[in-house]
C-alpha cells in the first residue's frame, strides 16, 4: 500500500534517487537528478508523492495559474505497470482544469509515451541526449582558410548565433541583451573553451558554446555550412574538455535536426530521450 502526500524542499534527496532511478533504466538528462531541475520540474505550485514506507516511488508536480499549465511526473521503476502512471497523469489533468496542459519528461520511456498518446497528447518536442567518452577524441582537419579563438560575450558572438539559426523553421530571435545575459548568468559557463570560428576576412562565420561538460550551442552561418566548420569546433571543444580533466561531454540535439548524424559520427553515442506533450484543455461550451 502507498501513503500519498505532498512534496517539498525537504523531500529533494528521495526525488534525486527516484530521478536517478528513472534515468538509470531509461536514459535522459543527467542534469535532472541536479537540485535545479528537480525544484523547477516537480516542486511546482501543486505536488503529489507516493511513498512505499520510505522510499518515494511515484511523484508529480504541477504548474498552475499560466498557461498552458506545465507538468512532470514519476514512476520507480520497479513499480510500472501497477496504474501509477495513470493516477498521476489523472492527478495532474484535475489540477490544471480547464487550461491547456505541457507535460514535460526529462527521462522519455516507451511506456510514458504510449500513455500519453493514449490520452490524447501530442508529441511537439524530442530531442537526443547524447554523450561522449573523452578517452576517444575525433580528429578533424581544420577547414581551409578558418581560424579559432575564444568567444566573447559581445555582439558579434550575439549576431553570430543569430545569422546561425535564423534560417530555422519557427526561430524567435531573442535580443541580445537577454542572450547574452542568460550566457554570463550560468554559473558553468565556459569562455575559456568557447570558441568562435573565423574566415579568411576575419568575420566570424561559426560559434559554440561550453557550459560545464556540455556543448550547449554550435551554429555555422549558412554560406559556411558543408566545410567542416561545426565539426571542426566541436573536435577543438571535445580536446579542450579532456585537457581540462573532463572524462565525458554531452549534449542534445533534436530529434529531426540534421546535425544529430555529425554528433554521432564525431563519436557523441545515444543517452537518452527528453520530450513535451501537450493535449488542449476542454473547449468552453457556446453562449
Amino acid at each position: 500500500m502507498l501513503t500519498w502526500q505532498e512534496l517539498g524542499e525537504e523531500h529533494l534527496p528521495s526525488l534525486a534517487g527516484l530521478a536517478g532511478a528513472c534515468l538509470a533504466e531509461d536514459g535522459g538528462l543527467p542534469l535532472f537528478a541536479d537540485p535545479p531541475l528537480l525544484r523547477a520540474r516537480l516542486l511546482q505550485t501543486r505536488t503529489l508523492a507516493g511513498w512505499h514506507g520510505d522510499e518515494l516511488v511515484a511523484a508529480v508536480g504541477v504548474g498552475t495559474g499560466r498557461t498552458p499549465a506545465a507538468s512532470t511526473g514519476l514512476v520507480h521503476p520497479a513499480w510500472r505497470g501497477r496504474g501509477l502512471g495513470g493516477r498521476l497523469l489523472t492527478w495532474a489533468e484535475e489540477q490544471a482544469g480547464d487550461v491547456d496542459l505541457l507535460l514535460t519528461t526529462e527521462s522519455w520511456s516507451a511506456g510514458a509515451d504510449a500513455l500519453f498518446t493514449a490520452r490524447g497528447y501530442e508529441r511537439t518536442f524530442t530531442e537526443w541526449v547524447l554523450r561522449h567518452d573523452l578517452a576517444a577524441l575525433p580528429e578533424v582537419a581544420e577547414p581551409e582558410g578558418v581560424t579559432t579563438g575564444p568567444a566573447l560575450l559581445d555582439a558579434e558572438l550575439f549576431e553570430t548565433y543569430r545569422a546561425s539559426f535564423a534560417d530555422r523553421p519557427g526561430f524567435a530571435s531573442p535580443s541580445a541583451e537577454e542572450w547574452l545575459g542568460d550566457l554570463a548568468e550560468e554559473d558553468g559557463y565556459r569562455p575559456d573553451l568557447s570558441l568562435v570560428a573565423r574566415g579568411p576576412d576575419g568575420a566570424a562565420v561559426g560559434f559554440l558554446n561550453v557550459i560545464d561538460t556540455w556543448i550547449d550551442q554550435v551554429g555555422v552561418v549558412p554560406g559556411w555550412r558543408g566545410r567542416r566548420v561545426g565539426a571542426y569546433l566541436v573536435a577543438v571543444a571535445l580536446r579542450g574538455l579532456a585537457a581540462d580533466g573532463a572524462r565525458e561531454a554531452w549534449l542534445c540535439v533534436n530529434d529531426n535536426n540534421p546535425a544529430a548524424g555529425l554528433y554521432r559520427r564525431l563519436g557523441f553515442q545515444d543517452a537518452g530521450r527528453r520530450a513535451r506533450y501537450l493535449r488542449p484543455g476542454p473547449v468552453p461550451p457556446h453562449s
